[in-house]
């Protein structure tokens, strides 16, 4: 009897796959075999073999039981016995700000200052006239052996002839002698926004360092030379390809300086090329917005008119990047911007500022069906946020629409309930893995230890998941804050969560993975490795569930597949990707140094 029933499961699967592809059945397009297989799939939690059908995941089971699918054509990929995982999917990051990626000399990673400096002296040589030197964002002075920030002394010395700018995440920059003059530093010329900072010496003159909030530092990069439209599709090819080195196959970006269309127009040209190897929906803050108190009213004019908000529109028909508007966000108004400075204290907004803009334009977003994401950073700012759409939601109900808490570091037990009750999830991010030390300065080890609650999050069973909200604030490689929600550790070896405010290995996969599918409305086909799911997954260096807790975070990827394709790979699976064109322009950063600092 059970054989008959297992031949019948068996039989329906087989009829609804080729109902899925109306082509008969001849094969597996790929069969991965002798891999450990984290399915995250209840009823088969595990398995050593997959087979992929038209961008799908066809069959997981035994090998013997995968390699019977293997056809004329099937490529075959020996696992070597690694681990395989579900795609890893970033649900907040910034990726098309990186359009100037191949300009910038990357800090994230790198184990010493002194190493840091030598590379800017090694660019500087190479950077040609009317370049600039740039490190922006993605590094913090605590992953640094010397666990400090350069001087601008030390600057100075590395790059003495050309403009340079060092950025801190959002909260600090540096700048050289020939960038102070060519910035107008103390000048009429200079964006002196609100809440910016401009550091002098005992002789009253500037010394180059630059402190504020995300605008001023967002001015700083336009008054920057700006890549050519062939030199920003470039430069996304690389930034998709290093996101995949760490086994990301799915992105949220979470809103652009250009907004839509805009700062869509070089990742479009990477999908009229089917080259875009990363699926790809977003959130947008409202394009062509004429000022401050307009972002929600903008959204609305542009993206629901011009908004490519269905998938597979305008996209290769084997490639569903799912490249689609997601709703509106982060930031819904400029008065409402908390930014998480932890070198500061918080930013708290005025509570009734919160609550009557927050009423006003969620309204609109909730009466149009458009879901929405807000940057709240401080429980402070989160009270009131929360207190208006309660209002918003007995007046116009919001009746299982997606919505999100974008950050919510500090968020109390009281406001987490809240949020649950009125159907939303929270999207964390591992800031305080890089950041965690300057937390503990400015707030205490006490509270860092509890901050964000994660425990309580994940035991609260809210839609949740975790996030890097690189390349500025953060790092976009997702391994160092899966390290410390397990380790508790940040980059510099500090303990700064607590051991029973920490997650199991298995638990802080979840995050990235069907945590993160919630966001995204996806999360009956992304996430798992089963039957019927999206064939997006990754084959890892290293045992994710064996490897000592200091290794977690040194874990990348040998092989990733986005949509049953291989789209990176390393060592012997190098072959296997289609290759990159060449980097321009010829004196980039990422062509000597790469990307995320590589420790082989």
């Amino acid at each position: 009897m059970k054989k008959l029933i297992a031949l019948i499961i068996a039989v329906l699967f087989i009829v609804t796959a080729k109902a899925q592809t109306n082509d008969p059945f001849v094969g597996a397009d790929m069969i991965v075999f002798n891999a450990k297989i984290t399915t995250q799939s209840l009823s088969q939690p595990e398995a050593s073999a997959l087979a992929v059908k038209r961008g799908r995941i066809y069959a997981v089971g035994t090998d013997s039981e995968i390699l019977s699918l293997k056809g004329n054509s099937t490529k075959l990929i020996d696992a070597d016995g690694r681990r395989l995982i579900p795609g890893l999917n970033d649900v907040h990051i910034h990726v098309l700000n990186e359009s100037n990626y191949n300009y910038n000399l990357r800090w994230d990673g790198v184990p010493t200052l002194k190493q840091a400096l030598v590379m800017l002296s090694e660019q500087a040589k190479r950077t040609p006239a009317g370049q600039w030197v740039k490190v922006i964002g993605g590094w913090s002075p605590y992953q640094f052996k010397e666990n400090r920030h350069p001087t601008i002394e030390e600057l100075n010395n590395a790059v003495p002839d050309k403009p340079l700018i060092v950025q801190y995440a959002y909260n600090r920059a540096f700048l050289n002698k020939p960038a102070m003059k060519a910035m107008g530093l103390g000048t009429s010329r200079f964006p002196m926004i609100p809440g910016t900072v401009l550091e002098k010496d005992k002789k009253e003159q500037y010394t180059g360092l630059v402190i504020g909030y995300a605008f001023v530092f967002l001015a700083l990069e336009n008054m920057v030379p700006q890549p050519s439209p062939e030199e920003q599709i470039n430069s996304l090819a690389y930034v998709i390809n290093d996101l995949n080195r760490f086994g990301i196959t799915s992105v949220n970006d979470g809103g652009s300086i250009k907004g839509y269309p805009g700062a869509h127009i070089p990742l479009e040209a990477l999908i009229r090329d089917n080259r875009l190897n990363i699926r790809y929906p977003f959130i947008d803050l409202g394009a062509g917005s004429p000022g401050a108190g307009t972002m929600v009213d903008a959204d609305i004019r542009a993206i629901t008119k011009v908004a490519p908000i269905s998938p597979g529109e305008n996209i290769h028909p084997t490639m569903a990047h799912g490249h689609e508007y997601e709703g509106a966000g982060e930031l819904l108004r400029v008065e409402l911007h908390d930014y998480e400075n932890f070198d500061e204290p918080a930013i708290i907004i005025n509570a009734d500022t919160m609550r009557h803009y927050i009423e006003e334009d969620v309204t609109k977003l909730v009466k149009r069906r458009i879901p929405f994401r807000m940057h709240m950073s401080y429980n402070e700012n989160i009270t009131p946020f929360l207190d208006a759409l309660e209002k918003v939601n007995r007046q116009t109900p919001l009746d299982g629409m997606r919505w999100s808490i974008e950050h919510a570091e500090t968020i109390s037990p009281e406001n987490i309930e809240r949020v649950k009750k009125l159907g939303g999830g929270i999207a964390l991010d591992d800031k305080m893995a890089l950041h965690g030390d300057a937390f503990i300065k400015t707030y205490s080890r006490e509270k860092a230890l509890q901050t964000p609650l994660l425990r309580r999050l994940v035991d609260s069973g809210i839609p949740l998941a975790m996030t890097t909200d690189g390349f500025r604030a953060s790092s976009y490689n997702p391994w160092v804050g899966i390290s410390w929600t397990i380790t508790g550790k940040s980059v510099s070896g500090s303990e700064i969560l607590a051991k029973d405010n920490r997650l199991t290995r298995a638990e802080a996969l979840k995050l990235y993975t069907l945590g993160a599918a919630w966001f995204e409305h996806n999360e009956h086909e992304k996430g798992r490795i089963a039957p019927g799911n999206l064939a997006d997954f990754a084959l890892l260096s290293a045992d994710y569930f064996m490897v000592p807790d200091d290794e977690i975070k040194n874990i990348s990827s040998v092989l990733t597949v986005v949509d049953g394709r291989v789209v990176f790979g390393t060592g012997k699976y190098n072959n296997l990707a289609l290759p990159l064109p060449k980097i321009i322009p010829a004196w980039s950063p990422v062509k000597y140094f790469g990307g995320y600092y590589n420790m082989k």
